[in-house]
C-alpha cells in the first residue's frame, strides 16, 4: 500500500474540516484588525534565504534543487523573506502602515515529531512602516486574540516576551565577538529543548563567559523597557504576558521585541508560535529600510494545542442535509425539490446506492451530515419535508423553502 511522503499529511474530509475551522478562525481574527490577505509562489530562488534566514535552515533543512535552467530553487521554508521581498519591490507605491497576512504552506527537511512535520501551513501576520511599540503591541494582541477566539482561557497559555536589543547589550557587556553572535543566538534558541552548556562554552571558548551569559539571561532587570512593554500589554487586557529574556528566536533577521506563546498544559509544554520585530530585512532586498514586525502561527502546533485543551468543536460536513428517495419512483420529483433547496443556499447531499432508509441514515451519520429527510409521495404532494436532526433525534415538518431557511 502506497503511503504519503514521510512528514506530510493527507487531509481526509474530517481532517479538512479541522483545517478549515483553524484557517477560518485565523482569517476572521486578523481581518478584524484590518489585515489583508496576500500570497506568493511556493518556489523561491535560494538566494532569497541566504544570509537572511538561518544557515541551519538553508543548509540543512531546506528542499533545495537545481531547475532545468541551472538555477538554485528552494521550496519556501518560511514566509517572512517572501513578504519582505514583495514590500521591497513596491516600497514607494504601497500605503503605510501596511497590514498583510497569508496562509502559506511551508517545507523543511527535518525529523518528523510531535508538533513538527516536513510540510505545514502557517498564518503569517505582519505590519510594515511603524517603528514604535504600538505595532509590536498590536502583533502580540492579535496573537492573544487568536487563542482566545479558539476558546482558550488566559490560564491555558503564556506569552513570553524578550528583546533582541537586550541580547545585543548582553553580548557587548561580555565582549562576545560579533562574528559568532549569530551562532550563539541560534544555540540559545535551543536551550529549552536541550542542555547547551558544553556547546556554548566551546563556542565562546570560555566556561566562565558561558555561565555568565546563561545567568544574565535570567535577569530582566538590566533591560527595564521590557517590563514597561509587558505592563502596557496587561493594561490592554493581556494578563498572561511575562518577561522572559531567555526567548531569542532562531532567525537572524530579528532586531527588537521578540515573543513566543507557550502552552501551559503539562501534556504539551512547548512553544506554539511566536514572532517579533525585523526592521532591516526589507532593506536587504531593496535600498531602503522599512520597519516591520509580525508572527507565524503553524497549523500543526495550533491543532495540538486545541486537542490538548479539548477546544476542537464537533465539525459537521459542508452538506447540511442528506435527502433520500423513498423509492426509485420518487427520484425525479425529489431532484426538483433539491434544486429549490440549493437555490435557497442550502448544501444538500442526495442519497444514492442504498435502497433501505436505515442504510441511508447510517451513510448520513458516517458522512457527518447533521440533518436527514426522506422524499416520498406525501412530500411530493404537500411540498413539505420532515427533517430529522441526527444528533438530537428531533423532527420538524415544514415547506421546502422554509427548510432551506431554517437549516442554513
Amino acid at each position: 500500500m502506497m503511503q504519503p511522503y514521510k512528514g506530510v499529511r493527507d487531509f481526509y474530509p474530517e481532517d479538512q474540516r479541522v483545517q478549515r475551522h483553524i484557517f477560518t478562525t485565523m482569517r476572521d481574527v486578523v481581518e478584524r484588525f484590518g489585515y489583508e490577505e496576500i500570497n506568493a509562489s511556493v518556489l523561491e530562488p535560494t538566494e532569497l534565504y541566504l544570509a537572511k534566514t538561518s544557515e541551519e535552515i538553508v543548509n540543512d533543512e531546506s528542499y533545495t534543487f537545481e531547475d532545468r535552467g541551472g538555477r538554485s530553487v528552494t521550496l519556501r521554508p518560511e514566509m517572512t523573506p517572501t513578504v519582505a521581498r514583495m514590500v521591497a519591490n513596491r516600497k514607494r507605491e504601497l500605503p503605510y502602515p501596511l497590514r498583510w497576512y497569508s496562509l502559506p504552506n511551508l517545507f523543511r527537511y527535518q525529523r518528523p515529531q510531535h508538533g513538527r512535520l516536513r510540510e505545514h501551513w502557517q498564518l503569517n501576520a505582519d505590519i510594515f512602516g511603524v517603528d514604535g511599540d504600538e505595532a509590536d503591541i498590536e502583533i502580540v494582541t492579535i496573537a492573544h486574540t487568536l487563542l482566545r477566539e479558539f476558546g482558550a482561557s488566559n490560564d491555558d497559555f503564556e506569552i513570553r516576551v524578550s528583546d533582541r536589543r537586550f541580547l545585543d547589550a548582553l553580548y557587548d557587556s561580555l565582549s562576545i565577538s560579533v562574528s559568532i553572535r549569530k551562532d550563539v543566538t541560534r544555540l540559545l534558541d535551543k536551550k529549552d529543548k536541550q542542555d547547551i552548556t558544553t556547546q556554548l562554552a566551546e563556542l565562546l571558548d570560555s566556561d566562565e563567559v558561558a555561565k555568565a551569559l546563561l545567568s544574565r539571561l535570567d535577569n530582566p532587570d538590566i533591560f527595564p523597557s521590557l517590563q514597561t512593554f509587558v505592563e502596557t500589554l496587561r493594561t490592554r487586557g493581556i494578563a498572561n504576558a511575562v518577561v522572559d529574556t531567555g526567548i531569542t528566536r532562531g532567525f537572524d533577521y530579528y532586531t527588537g521585541v521578540v515573543f513566543e506563546v507557550y502552552d501551559t498544559n503539562r501534556k504539551n509544554t512547548r512553544s506554539i508560535f511566536g514572532g517579533g520585530r525585523y526592521d532591516n530585512l526589507v532593506q536587504q532586498y531593496g535600498n531602503e529600510p522599512v520597519p516591520a514586525c509580525g508572527f507565524g502561527m503553524g497549523d500543526v502546533t495550533t491543532r495540538d494545542f486545541l486537542e490538548t485543551h479539548d477546544l476542537l468543536p464537533t465539525l459537521p460536513s459542508s452538506a447540511m442535509l442528506y435527502i433520500a428517495p423513498a423509492t426509485h419512483n420518487n427520484t425525479e420529483s425529489m431532484h426538483s425539490a433539491v434544486t429549490k433547496l440549493r437555490e435557497h443556499g442550502l448544501n444538500v447531499a442526495v442519497g444514492m446506492k442504498h435502497t433501505k432508509i436505515a442504510d441511508h441514515i447510517k451513510a448520513a451519520s458516517k458522512l457527518a451530515i447533521p440533518f436527514f429527510a426522506v422524499w416520498g409521495e406525501n412530500e411530493e404532494t404537500s411540498q413539505t419535508l420532515t427533517v430529522k436532526n441526527l444528533i438530537t433525534g428531533e423532527e420538524n415538518t415544514s415547506s421546502v423553502e422554509s427548510v432551506a431557511d431554517s437549516l442554513r
